[in-house]
């Protein structure tokens, strides 16, 4: 049996946490796989590029396995449903977000059988594409690898 990780509110943490704040939690994210990143935009395939591109280059997934390929984009479109409340379009619906995210690998299960899973956090605003007049927004998902 191995230690359960709870991936999912460390992900959160990650998002929403300012560099600063982060400085207390930084000896012990020493022992996970993550990356974090910021994405602002009117299109969803930047979204999901952004947070693909940064899960690559950071190794927490290996690209030429479609598996987790596919794991991370299932947990992307997850959280991206939280943010947009359910309704995954931003241009579309004349909508803009600027988000900080972040990608984090475990095992969220004390049973070493069940696995790796990936889970994808997001942080930040939504709204009109007018400075000002957006408002918070969070979004989580978690997939198995």
């Amino acid at each position: 049996m191995s230690r359960k990780i709870a991936i999912g509110k460390i992900a959160l943490l990650l998002a929403s946490l300012a560099e600063e704040e982060l400085d207390y939690f930084r000896p012990t994210l020493k022992e996970l796989s993550f990356c974090q990143g910021k994405v602002g935009s009117m299109n969803m395939q930047k979204v999901i590029s952004a947070v693909e591109t940064a899960a690559k280059r950071n190794g927490i997934i290996h690209e030429s396995l479609y598996r987790e390929t596919h794991a991370l984009y299932h947990a992307i479109l997850e959280a991206i449903k939280g943010v947009t409340r359910d309704q995954p379009a931003i241009g579309e619906m004349s909508r803009t977000v600027g988000l900080r995210f972040s990608v984090v690998r475990g095992a969220p299960y004390a049973n070493e059988a069940e696995g790796e899973w990936i889970s994808v956090a997001f942080y930040g605003t939504i709204g009109a594409p007018v400075k000002g007049l957006e408002h918070e927004t969070i979004g989580l998902g978690i997939n198995h690898i």
